[in-house]
């Protein structure tokens, strides 16, 4: 099969497929990325970030999202049929500042915005989307994929080593799960003015079981623009849809305020869908976000669920495509992301339940932050400290819980790292240190001396996809820095072995993979080649 360059087919440019496309590049993987729609798409859609999103988008270099983002305001409730708000309304979760946790508070930005910003840096590697231009057909067999593509009634032929996008039902995976006809969504972008309305908070009018309508503001709808949502079983969602004047009355008859309306930008109705895939490729073709999954918007954690898909793939892909690593790596994608997403479809679902019956508690579950999220249980991890249990459960989407650290959890940030030697000091996080092109190999060892053997055993794999650095006890006094790593740092004010639960004087090798997941925790050189045996061809 004779192969068009770039060996990477992405189909959908959406979040997901811009992210997934935006790693491969940076692991130095080149794209292709289509998208049959001709024009981009509007609305804000999916706007929530948490914690463990905006950490994947610092790793993808892309500060963006969380320095323009919008900060979550409270969330205001009324009794039904007015203007008095309920004296303790349901809040959503908290945290609070942790030197191991950078990105503790929410922020929102529409899609709309998202897009732009990743088209943008997709930019940066001469990489562009090709909008209307839709996938007809694929074949695929052990050496590649022959596709037919589409754009303006041309056809073309293009053969791809691997596609990842929206393709479910070409590739027959199956979509078990549930259609719950009767709990419908109406959502929308909308432009209003009302006295009665502050902007300082989101307002809820109505409740889940009978009629209601959430209003969030946004900026990047306008200077009087909102994000809606209409819900109620009572409400035909599907017939207000229809009409703009219809979702002027529903809102209308649900809050007694004087409102002056603009427009609507742009809506959607939708059902409850609670369905996931039974893995997540076939061959050489992956499927990842909504192609894979979908679930109640409850809790706001699709559109992040989605691209923690795309980053955990993107290495992976990255590694087999460059020969440094074997096909059955991407095995662990399916294996990894398929309990996450089962128990997410859980969690989900388990906030609808409750919505729709009055009982909002669920929305203050600390597991929203996903920061518990885990891999415990991937047969690609090892932790040398911690005995295997045959039988363990898996909670692969448990809570943050800054007292324990295994292999397969999220690895802790620590700010105030002192860089010494080669000519540099210069004052770091961990997380500067975290990129998607490699694996991180963190040494705490009392001295460089003790770190020696470790850092002898690295120089086996390139530094391209394997870096190191020792990280010293902040009261570590170095004068002779000459050494194999790549950094030393100084843990100053002790952050680093707080958040990685090392004692001083004690020597232990935390292996970080190119997703921000703690690979490996291990003894020494010995235990680092039994990880990278797991990882790389002829480790």
């Amino acid at each position: 099969m004779n192969f068009t360059h770039p060996p990477v087919l992405i189909v959908g440019a959406g979040p997901v497929g811009l992210v997934a496309a935006l790693t491969l590049l940076q692991n130095g993987v080149p794209v292709r990325i289509i998208d049959k729609d001709t024009n981009p798409r509007i609305g804000q859609r999916g706007a929530t970030y948490w914690p463990r999103s905006l950490e994947l988008f610092n790793f993808l270099n892309v500060p963006e999202i969380n320095d323009l983002g919008e900060s979550v305001v409270p969330v205001q409730w009324y009794k039904y049929g007015s203007l008095t708000p309920l004296i303790n309304p349901p809040a959503l979760p908290t945290m609070e500042p942790n030197p191991a946790v950078p990105f503790h508070i929410l922020r929102m930005m529409g899609q709309q915005r998202l897009d732009v910003i990743l088209k943008g840096h997709l930019e940066k590697f001469s990489c562009s989307v090709e909008m209307g231009t839709e996938l007809c057909s694929f074949e695929q067999s052990d050496e590649g994929i022959t596709t037919v593509l589409a754009k303006n009634g041309i056809l073309e032929r293009f053969n791809a080593k691997w596609m990842i996008g929206v393709v479910r039902k070409q590739l027959g995976l199956t979509f078990l799960g549930e259609t719950r006809p009767d709990d419908q969504l109406l959502t929308g972008d909308i432009r209003f003015k009302s006295d009665g309305i502050d902007r300082m908070h989101v307002h809820q009018f109505g409740n889940f079981s009978e009629r209601g309508v959430v209003l969030q503001p946004s900026n990047e709808v306008g200077e009087n623009g909102w994000q809606f949502f209409i819900f109620g079983p009572e409400l035909d969602k599907t017939k207000i849809a229809q009409s703009e004047d219809l979702v002027f009355e529903t809102i209308t008859s649900l809050i007694p305020a004087e409102i002056t309306f603009d427009r609507v930008v742009w809506m959607s109705a939708f059902q409850a869908n609670i369905r996931m895939v039974n893995k997540f490729s076939e061959g050489r073709v992956f499927v990842a976000g909504d192609a894979a999954h979908v679930h109640s918007p409850m809790g706001g954690q699709g559109l992040n669920s989605g691209v923690q898909d795309a980053f955990n793939l993107g290495w992976k892909l990255a590694l087999v495509e460059k020969g440094l690593a074997d096909k059955s790596l991407l095995e662990t994608y399916t294996a990894e992301r398929l309990p996450v997403i089962s128990e997410l479809l859980e969690i989900t679902t388990s906030i609808l339940n409750k919505a729709i019956v009055g009982d909002l508690s669920l929305l203050q579950s600390p597991k929203l932050f996903m920061l518990g999220i885990n891999y415990r249980f991937s047969n690609i991890v090892l932790d040398e400290f911690v005995p295997p249990v045959e039988g363990r459960p898996i909670n692969a989407y448990g809570e943050h819980d800054e007292g324990h650290l295994e292999a397969g959890d999220r690895a802790p940030d620590a700010p105030n790292i002192l860089q010494v030697g080669r000519g540099e000091s210069d004052v770091k996080t961990l997380f500067g240190l975290y990129r998607p092109w490699y694996h991180t190999v963190l040494v705490f060892a009392p001295s460089l001396a003790d770190a020696a053997p470790i850092l002898g055993a690295l120089e086996a794999w390139d530094k391209s996809v394997v870096r190191s650095a020792v990280v010293l006890p902040s009261f570590t006094s170095v004068t002779d820095v000459s050494t194999l790593a790549d950094l030393v740092l100084v843990d100053q004010d002790g952050y680093a072995y707080s958040a990685y639960l090392m004692e001083a004087g004690k020597t232990k090798v935390f292996v970080i993979r190119p997703d921000g997941v703690v690979g490996a925790i291990v003894h020494g050189a010995e235990g680092v080649k039994k990880y990278f045996s797991k990882i790389f061809l002829d480790a």
